[in-house]
């Protein structure tokens, strides 16, 4: 557990550092060149709080850069071509670093503890500069200050020698598990179960990385898919939702939810008008498996993209994170001021793939689109996305919501939406149709839908590229 530091005027400390250890890593090094090779990639001459040993260390780089011996004769020599070799104690000094090694065999807990004391130091220099951010620019900068100080901190944890390379040997046997586990059983998916089947075939669900556009005109249906899909996960399969809405209040979204878990019809719920003791019954069982989800809202009004990275970074830490949701990208808000919504959404769309893979989960975004598809007729194209094209590039799934009945008086194809999947980076695009049901407000499957009514000859693209 943590203890809330006591800060006062003559709380000065001297910065974490161990130079026990900084001396064992130097040690060991020239004990045993293959040492170097085991922490090279560990740790970095800043990585030293002693400067001497910063010197020594970035000596002891250039000797193996060159493939040359590490000892004390050839570090001594390399010291002296530079002239550091007084400035880091002279030869005794190389030997006494060397006579406390405990064992050079520990080489790598040696420079764990050396990395970890630089990455305590660095978070108290961030701090330091947080402050100052604060105390300069004042309650003017509020948004500039806090993306500073996101990016400043999250630059320690995310630098170079606190991320591991994965060797690819290491990560066949995962991937040669997973497919053998998706062979074994065929109707497993890989990703995020949506809760519609045809949908779930033809992405085998949401995965995780991903960023999921879905976009439409008004009216057509973005918000209630997105919550059908969030509800579904949470209720169904037990994951861990996030919903960012910045255009419905969360006391409308658990209305809607209600009335799609309950199948009340949504009107009568929201004017209290329920017609049966079996409607307050199934309403009451809504509310027990709704009460169980781990939904999360958050409904904060034009909500910025450092806050909402902010608090996503906090739930997955504290409470687990499977998915995402975002209603809808337009209204967020960014740090800087921008001359056109084009560079606004350009930097969001971005912030959200970028999350997406820093928290590898899928985020799920709703995004309006032109009214070219109004003046045009028939069905949207990715280049109708509004406000940028960095959305299509950004995205891994293009979603679009296409109701035939919306723009046409009379439709043979009354309440059934085509969900056009116009983007699939990984995998086939093509259509499902689900039935909108206008009285509970959510959508549903088909009976009679199945991909095996578009495939092969309606599926564009084809698993063979793949």
């Amino acid at each position: 557990m943590i203890r809330t530091p006591k800060i006062g005027k003559n709380n000065l400390r001297i910065p974490p550092q161990s130079i026990p250890s900084e001396q064992a890593v130097l040690g060991s090094i020239m004990l045993r060149k293959d040492a170097m090779h085991e922490v090279e990639d560990m740790i970095s001459p800043e990585s030293f709080y002693v400067e001497k040993h910063k010197k020594i260390f970035q000596a002891m780089l250039n000797l193996s850069l060159k493939n040359e011996p590490i000892d004390m004769l050839s570090l001594s020599t390399k010291l002296q071509e530079q002239k550091l070799l007084d400035s880091v104690g002279g030869n005794q000094y190389l030997a006494e670093i060397v006579n406390v090694v405990p064992s050079s065999t520990n080489v790598k807990h040696y420079a764990d503890i050396v990395q970890k004391k630089y990455v305590l130091r660095s978070l108290i220099e961030a701090a330091d500069y947080v402050s100052e951010l604060a105390f300069e620019e004042g309650d003017d900068h509020m948004d500039d200050i806090l993306d500073m100080a996101e990016k400043k901190v999250f630059s320690v944890v995310s630098s170079p020698k606190n991320q591991k390379y994965i060797n690819l040997k290491d990560a066949l046997p995962e991937a040669y598990e997973r497919l053998e586990k998706l062979h074994e059983n065929k109707g497993m998916l890989r990703g995020l179960a949506t809760g519609f089947k045809d949908l779930d075939t033809m992405l085998s669900g949401l995965q995780k990385s991903d960023l999921i556009i879905i976009a439409a005109r008004p009216s057509m249906g973005k918000t209630t898919l997105a919550l059908d899909i969030a509800r579904m996960s949470s209720v169904i399969h037990e994951k861990s939702v996030v919903i960012f809405s910045l255009e419905m209040s969360s006391q409308q979204l658990v209305d809607r939810m209600l009335s799609a878990e309950s199948r009340v019809n949504a009107w009568n719920l929201r004017t209290g008008r329920l017609s049966s003791d079996r409607e307050f019954s199934m309403l009451r069982d809504s509310l027990d498996k709704l009460a169980k989800a781990k939904i999360y809202i958050d409904d904060q009004p034009g909500n910025s993209i450092v806050r909402m990275k902010a608090l996503a970074r906090r739930l997955k830490a504290e409470k687990g994170l499977d998915l995402i949701v975002v209603d809808y990208l337009q209204l967020m808000t960014t740090s800087k001021n921008y001359d056109s919504m084009v560079n606004q959404v350009t930097e969001i769309s971005r912030s959200l793939k970028s999350l997406a893979k820093e928290l590898d989960v899928p985020v799920l975004a709703l995004s309006q689109l032109s009214r070219a598809v109004e003046s045009r007729g028939g069905k949207p194209r990715l280049s109708d996305l509004r406000d940028s094209g960095s959305i299509e590039q950004d995205a891994d799934v293009v979603m679009f919501i296409h109701r035939e009945d919306k723009g046409k008086e009379e439709s043979e194809k009354t309440n059934i939406a085509e969900i056009l999947i116009e983007k699939h980076r990984n995998g086939p695009t093509g259509k499902i149709e689900l039935y909108f049901d206008e009285k509970t407000t959510t959508f549903l499957t088909l009976e009679k839908s199945s991909l095996s009514e578009f495939a092969p000859s309606k599926i564009k693209g084809d698993l063979d590229e793949f």
